[in-house]
This record gives C-alpha cells, structure tokens and sequence, in this order.
C-alpha cells in the first residue's frame, strides 16, 4: 500500500506545479465568465441585482441597429483580415529579401503596431477631415477631390478598415517573417538547380511551407476584427448613423446608457458569435497544414 501511494504521489508530483496558475486562470478567467453568464440574466446596478431571465437577451435582439452591427461587424473583420493575410505575406516575402537595410525596413513596418490605438485614431480623424485633412489637401493639389472618408456612408467602414490595417499589418508581417525564415534553405536550393526563377520558389515554396504562419495571421487577424471596438469609436462612433456601428459599439452605448445587464447579454452575444465563427475556422484551416 505505502509503495502505491509512493508512486501516485510521485506521478501527481508534476501537476502540482499547476495549481497556482490553474488558481490565476479560475480567479481572472473561468470565474469572470460565469459571472458575465449569470448576471447577463438580471438587471443589476453596482448596489443591487434582480434576476429576470432572458429579458436581456430577449431585448438586445430587438435592438434597431443590431442586424446593421452584425453586417458591419463581419464585413470589418472580413475586409482587415484579408487585407493583413495578404499585404503581410507580401511585406514578409520581401523583407526576406536580401536587403542590406531589411532590418531597418522591419522596424518601420512594426512601428504602427507600438502606437496607442486611441492616438492613431485621433491622428487619422484629423488627416480624413473633408475640407482641412492632409489627405485631402493632398488630392487637392493635384487637382482631385477627395471624398468624406467618415463622413460618407458609403466609405466610411471601409476607411476605419484601412487604418485598423495600417496599424495591424505590422503583426501580420513579423509572424510571416518568422515562418518563412524557418523554411530550410535546400528547398529553395532544390528549385535553383532545376532552374527554377523566383515567382517558383515563391509558389512551390514559400507559399505551402508559410501556411501555418498564415493560418495564425488569418484567425488573430479575423478574431481581432469582430472584436474591434476602440479605433471605430474614437473615429466615427458608430456614425454617421448607424454606419460604422459594430456589435462592441452597440453594446458599448448600452452600457453608456446604464443598461448593465442588457450590455452584459450583448458581451455574451459577441463571445458566442465570435467562438460560433472562429473555432470552425480554426478547425478548417489547421486540418491540412504542411510540417517542415
């Protein structure tokens, strides 16, 4: 009996190294979640709670701008994840290069990365403004005119789009960077013997043995698109109209309103739409990923 208790304690000697982050990941995690469940089904202040059930859910669907905010959200995540995947993978292929100033290069790619969200989007508002922005002022010395860029229902979700890019790509760039660097060089050497150019070794090459890396700019890309919120808000907030309003937005303006617990079922809301979209995504691309 004492040797099979020596030897279970001896198995179970590891796991207890896991205990005091198992406790960080209950306490800042699971707990929190639970509690966003439970009290997205009351209405709730921060001196008293009453449970009504559904009611919340019920409420947040019947929102007028919801349909708007699911539309806007996909087609936001959609348009910045695909411009990343691609922009990124070209930017990585290049500063793979043999550049003498490739490093520096690097640098200024992952500058925007570093700058606060809320500053980019104050810095764009004033160089998007219609009549006294540089980008226009610009267009207009060349004798073009340049649109409303958020103030133009049209083109308005797409301009915060482009910025959130802008600021984005960065990331995108460096885990490119880091796949195609781990390609082992005889492949490449491989092609050059057969007389294989560059466009061959990129297509036969670089593009199968990055996917891993593009799998993971794909779902942090598309993730952080149906969760964005700052960078909408501090340039358009939501507008003009309903526009550029996202499900974060929406939820955000629910809690500006003091509707705690209408916002806390939108929270909820927005997890489950995000988890709905991106574990199957997640699931599809990983299945046929190609092992160095």
């Amino acid at each position: 009996m004492n040797k099979i208790m020596t030897k279970l304690s001896k198995s179970m000697y590891s796991y207890y190294f896991l205990i005091p982050i198992g406790i960080i990941y209950f306490v800042l995690f699971l707990l929190p979640t639970a509690m966003s469940f439970f009290f997205s089904m009351t209405w709730w202040t921060l001196q008293e709670w009453k449970f009504i059930g559904f009611d919340n859910y019920v409420s947040f669907f019947q929102e007028s701008s919801l349909s708007i905010g699911f539309k806007n959200t996909f087609i936001f995540a959609v348009v910045t994840c695909g411009l990343k995947v691609v922009l990124g993978l070209l930017l990585g292929v290049f500063l793979c290069s043999k550049l003498r100033t490739k490093d520096y290069l690097r640098s200024i790619v992952f500058f925007p990365v570093l700058l606060s969200t809320i500053a980019v989007g104050i810095a764009f508002s004033s160089l998007m403004h219609p009549s006294q922005g540089l980008i226009n002022t610009t267009l207009s010395a060349i004798g073009l005119v340049g649109p409303d860029w958020l103030g133009n229902t049209s083109i308005a979700l797409l301009s915060v789009a482009l910025v959130d890019v802008w600021k984005g790509l960065g990331v995108a760039t460096v885990i490119y960077i880091a796949g195609i660097m781990s390609i082992p060089t005889h492949y490449y050497e491989a092609v050059e013997i057969d007389g294989g150019n560059s466009w061959r070794k990129f297509w036969h090459i670089t593009l199968p043995l990055s996917r891993p890396a593009m799998n993971s700019v794909i779902i942090l890309a598309f993730i952080g698109g149906l969760r964005s919120f700052d960078l909408v808000w501090v340039m358009t907030k939501g507008g003009p109209g309903f526009t550029t309003d996202l499900i974060a937005s929406i939820i955000y303006k629910q809690y500006s309103a003091g509707f705690y617990g209408l916002a806390t079922a939108g929270n909820v809301i927005l997890f489950l739409f995000v988890a709905v979209l991106a574990f199957p995504l997640y699931r599809y691309l990983t299945r046929n990923e190609v092992d160095l």
